[in-house]
């Protein structure tokens, strides 16, 4: 028996791990990775993003399915979909940009119809305000950026569109480039307000870890000289040294029990073929989006018989993937060098994030960050779309990358998509995994508010690659999903009936049950999803320890959600 098992030890556990052991609980942390080390990280392409090897084992073998309608078979998705089984979780190869939600966010629907109407939500959208404001977050985030470590630039030449925040970023903003100063630039003529990327990588040398090499092996990597904010180089660590955390690695928990009383009591786990139960007080679930859904629903009871916590049928719903536009621009005069250096060194512009510009007359709700990076890999240059006219394949299209590949510049932007009706997470009753448990199927069409609001963005990184000096832009022939940003199958909410989990990350139905991580997000955001899964991370474990009942008995002891 322990106070709290949590399930996985990523980007979000992490967080909890060093909140909980510090408030005096004891922890066992269920990872399905191994332990990740710096000397395991190498500049190679095509281990790193094509092969996605630190998705291995557990991951590559139960990528979701995917289907755009209810009524047609779910087959492979046509995307990237698959995370990182290690300890550490995704923050061990994700790009590491670091940026809060704007204030709008939390209040989408409530602001959206004060300013445009109700009408202007469209009818089968599930649009609902997050149940706490940023005010109410403001003081986790700055708790996570001071604890992993972010770098950026606070106040002037910082974002000119962020919510108010107490305190600056404890490391200065990665070096510029001449492509990022260019794009500064160009921002900046177009009447825009660009800014350095806040990222949570060391810019400078930080608590005993070496400063970013620049490598231009960032994402789908892990760091091969610890320079990442990942959590198994900050928190973790520093749960350990409490004495107060058990890590279990090679864990792959398969269900969550619960007591006659209704209450979660432990996990069902496996390691080499063994199968064990672990006895909590109180269960965190802290995996992917598409975990966190998976295992709610395969944690079938009499008690649950529809899924964990699922009997108001909300486990799986309001799913959400970002629609992700992007520009590409022909600068034939210049060698931009975006193989190397990092994704997050980048500048970005918040000018079309949120509400920060009238909607009025677009037909569509919300926006999205726009950001001009770096990691322009070969592989990855190879496999992005080219201007009309010039070949796929051959001894054209190999003449035209040998002139022009240096000359490329790729612009991107993450629109704020909203939830809907028909976009949902559920068991697939015809595909299993290695072990024989049905892996999530995904259903997800973007709405016509995604595609004009997709429209709109590209036709501003259109026009910032023009006003940078690209001689041609171009762009993909389809709208782009990212369904590696995704949220929802277990919302937050104040009212039980629409959501899983209350203000606190706590099941309504079972409230010794906690989720951690984007699946608990209403909406999407503009911004990249980590800070504020470890924000609320924070937020969770704080709840859980201030409120903490005594560790008497697991009968009388209680945790209130």
């Amino acid at each position: 028996m322990t106070d709290v098992v949590l399930v996985g030890l990523g980007g979000a556990n992490g967080i909890a791990a060093l909140e909980l052991t510090q408030a005096g609980l004891d922890v066992v942390a269920l990872e399905a990775g191994p332990e990740r080390a710096a000397s395991e990280m190498r500049s190679d392409e095509i281990r790193n993003d094509v092969r996605e090897w630190l998705a291995a084992p557990k991951a590559h073998g139960e990528v979701p399915t995917w289907r755009s309608h209810a009524d047609e078979p779910a087959g492979p998705s046509p995307w990237p979909m698959l995370m990182v089984n290690a300890v550490g979780g995704s923050t061990v190869h994700y790009p590491g940009l670091s940026a809060r939600f704007a204030p709008w966010t939390f209040r989408g629907r409530s602001a959206t119809e004060e300013r445009y109407g109700a009408d202007a939500i469209p009818s089968d959208s599930t649009l609902a305000d997050w149940p706490l404001s940023y005010d109410e977050l403001e003081p986790d985030y700055e708790w996570v950026e001071q604890t992993i470590g972010v770098a950026g630039q606070a106040g002037e030449g910082g974002r000119a569109f962020e919510g108010p925040r107490r305190s600056g970023y404890p490391l200065p903003p990665l070096r510029r480039s001449g492509w990022t100063e260019l794009m500064d630039g160009a921002a900046r003529e177009l009447g825009w307000h660009p800014y350095p990327a806040p990222a949570a990588i060391n810019s400078v040398p930080h608590e005993g870890r070496a400063a970013c090499t620049y490598c231009g092996f960032c994402t789908s990597n892990g760091c091969h000289v610890n320079a990442k904010g990942s959590t198994d180089q900050n928190v973790i660590p520093r749960a350990l040294a409490t004495g107060r955390l058990r890590v279990e690695t090679d864990a792959r928990v398969t269900r969550i029990e619960v007591g006659p009383d209704g209450r979660a009591s432990g996990v069902r786990w496996i390691r080499d073929g063994v199968e064990r139960v672990l006895s909590a007080r109180v269960v965190l679930v802290g995996t992917f989006t598409y975990e966190n859904t998976r295992l709610l629903l395969k944690s079938a009871s009499p008690a649950f018989p529809n899924g964990l916590a699922n009997n108001a049928g909300q486990v799986g719903r309001h799913y959400i993937a970002h629609v992700t536009p992007f520009a590409y621009g022909l600068f034939p005069d210049k060698r931009l060098n975006l193989f190397s250096g990092l994704w997050a060194q980048a500048t970005c512009v918040d000018d079309f994030d949120a509400d920060h510009f009238d909607h009025a007359g677009e037909g569509f709700i919300g926006g999205g960050l726009c950001t001009a990076s770096h990691e322009l890999k070969p592989i990855g240059l190879a496999r992005a779309p080219l201007p009309p006219g010039v070949p796929r394949w051959g001894s054209g299209w190999k003449q035209w990358f040998a002139r022009n590949a240096q000359s490329i510049g790729v612009v991107g932007a993450q629109f704020d998509t909203l939830p809907y009706e028909h976009n949902v997470l559920d068991l697939d009753p015809n595909v299993r995994d290695a072990h024989g448990d049905p892996v999530v199927r995904v259903t997800f069409r973007p709405g016509e508010n995604e595609r004009r609001g997709a429209a709109f963005m590209l036709e501003r990184l259109h026009a910032w690659l023009g006003a940078a000096g690209a001689e041609q832009t171009w762009t993909t022939p389809h709208l782009p999903i990212e369904p590696r940003h995704c949220y929802g199958g277990t919302r937050m909410g104040d009212d039980p009936a629409t959501s899983v989990v209350d203000r606190h990350g706590f099941a309504h139905e079972v409230p010794n049950l906690g989720v951690l991580g984007a699946s608990v997000f209403p909406t999407a955001g503009g911004h990249n999803p980590t800070l504020t899964v470890q924000a609320l991370a924070r937020r969770t474990a704080r709840h859980l320890a201030a409120n903490w009942s005594g560790r008497a008995s697991a009968d009388t002891d209680r945790v209130i959600g």
